[in-house]
């Protein structure tokens, strides 16, 4: 017997749209047991984005999901445009922090939700090749920023031989570990992002940052401006009918011309 994937699909996708995640997850387990996980995999691959982040925003690394373990590297990336979709302007203003750190949960949760490397590195990097996924590593890294300037410091030093040891018990380092030993690229560009001086002078951007002098400007972006940022990139009906009408309008004018 073979499974029914566009059934399968509707079935999620009206689970999770009704806020059935439960639901939706009995469902994805019941077809795994009955045709292997190869077809939920099918599956999320080709639901919409938007979907697949409103379902993986219910879990975080405390609870179980077979979609967070399976989703393809490719549609988690791509689902993370739409995790701000949920913010509200109060909450960027007023708790920052807290909407930084379920962010945070989330993203630590897929990424190691297994021991595979190969598949946290893919995870990685297709997270970095995404304008929304460079963001929001950006918001994870502006919450320890002590600690990303001492994981650029060691990786200055140690380079590939560098491994998430560190004095500090914060979370975001093996992460950032993991991000540089991903994709070298990746690492700089969030790192440049969140310290826009870092590339050109590190040792002034260290000096900067370690000043008590409560007049001086931070030497990173701050964790409200980047969730800004990150609700800004939330893709809607509006921004896609504007990109249409510019398509068709540089057409006409080449057709013209």
């Amino acid at each position: 017997m073979s499974i029914n994937l566009p059934a399968l699909r509707k079935e999620f996708t009206e689970l999770v749209i009704a806020g059935s995640t439960e639901h939706a997850e009995a469902a994805f387990s019941e077809a795994a047991e009955k045709f292997g996980d190869l077809a939920i995999v099918e599956v999320l691959a080709s639901i919409e984005p938007q979907i697949t982040s409103l379902h993986l925003s219910s879990f975080d690394g405390g609870k179980l999901s077979l979609a967070t373990l399976l989703v393809p590297p490719k549609a988690w990336a791509e689902s993370l445009a739409f995790f701000a979709a949920k913010w509200r302007e109060d909450d960027i203003e007023n708790e920052p922090e807290i909407l930084a750190e379920a962010l945070f949960a989330h993203i630590h949760g897929v990424v190691f939700s297994t021991d595979d490397h190969d598949r946290r590195r893919e995870l990685l990097k297709a997270c970095i090749a995404t304008d929304s996924g460079i963001m929001a590593l950006m918001i994870l890294f502006s919450l320890a920023p002590d600690d990303i300037l001492e994981t650029a410091e060691r990786i200055d030093t140690m380079q590939t031989y560098v491994t998430a040891g560190s004095e500090s018990e914060h979370d975001i380092v093996p992460l950032a570990v993991e991000l540089y030993h991903a994709t070298q690229d990746g690492w700089e560009q969030v790192l440049y992002g969140l310290f826009p001086n870092y590339m050109q002078d590190p040792d002034a951007v260290l000096e900067q940052h370690a000043s008590e002098d409560e007049d001086a400007p931070d030497a990173h972006r701050s964790t409200q401006e980047l969730l800004y940022q990150l609700r800004k990139l939330v893709p809607t009906k509006s921004k896609a009918k504007s990109k249409s009408a510019k398509k068709h309008k540089s057409l006409g004018s080449d057709i013209f011309s």
